[in-house]
């Protein structure tokens, strides 16, 4: 009987972490679908080049937040993001020349994978999401990001989150979703497995 109750809590248990997996997934899956981030990667970790990369950043802002100040979703975010990846990547490399540094630069929309990520108040699953990417030379040193849809980067001052971007984003997200990213990165599964258990030991 001994051996029976511990293999049906061990059973239980993998159900429960792998129920927990999913939801987490599914979770995280549902905010990356609704947000455009942008990410600026500098050319390495040197003092010179996170100040380079600073300083693309603020250029490449500067034109983002006037090209997508009217942008009503996710999707004309990136319609416009593509339509201006040239002009874009002209504005960093003039950045860096103007600094002194010969560079290359590359800009593109593309599906990338990001670790949890906290901006401001709100701390983002680890996964996939599409992202506005600019990357300064060999794109080896810290990276600076923030959220271009809903607009986390540009309201009130310059990629400061206040009040208003974030009730854009309370508005894009479900209740869930947005709850989820104000836990400050909690995704551990294990008080919904304690739970689990609880229930089943009842």
């Amino acid at each position: 009987m001994k051996k029976y109750i511990i293999g049906t809590i061990a059973a239980a248990f993998c159900c429960a972490v792998l129920l927990s997996t999913i939801q987490a997934q599914e979770l995280q899956q549902g905010i990356s679908d609704k947000i455009l981030r942008f990410h600026v990667l500098a050319n390495s970790d040197s003092s010179e080049d996170q100040t380079l990369k600073l300083k693309v950043r603020d250029e490449v802002g500067s034109y983002l937040s006037v090209m997508l100040s009217d942008a009503a979703s996710m999707e004309e975010s990136e319609e416009i993001a593509l339509e201006n990846l040239d002009e874009i990547e002209q504005i960093a490399s003039e950045v860096i020349r103007e600094e002194g540094y010969d560079y290359d630069v590359t800009v593109s929309l593309e599906n990338c994978r990001f670790p949890e990520k906290t901006y401001g108040i709100y701390t983002f699953p680890s996964g996939n999401y599409e992202a506005l990417r600019v990357v300064i030379g060999d794109g080896e040193g810290q990276n600076w990001w923030c959220v271009l849809y809903p607009n986390l980067c540009f309201s009130g001052s310059m990629y400061a989150v206040d009040e208003v971007s974030g009730e854009k984003l309370s508005v894009e997200l479900t209740d869930e979703e947005y709850a989820a990213i104000l836990e400050n990165g909690d995704y551990e599964v294990s008080f919904k497995i304690l739970k689990f258990m609880n229930r089943i030991l009842e």
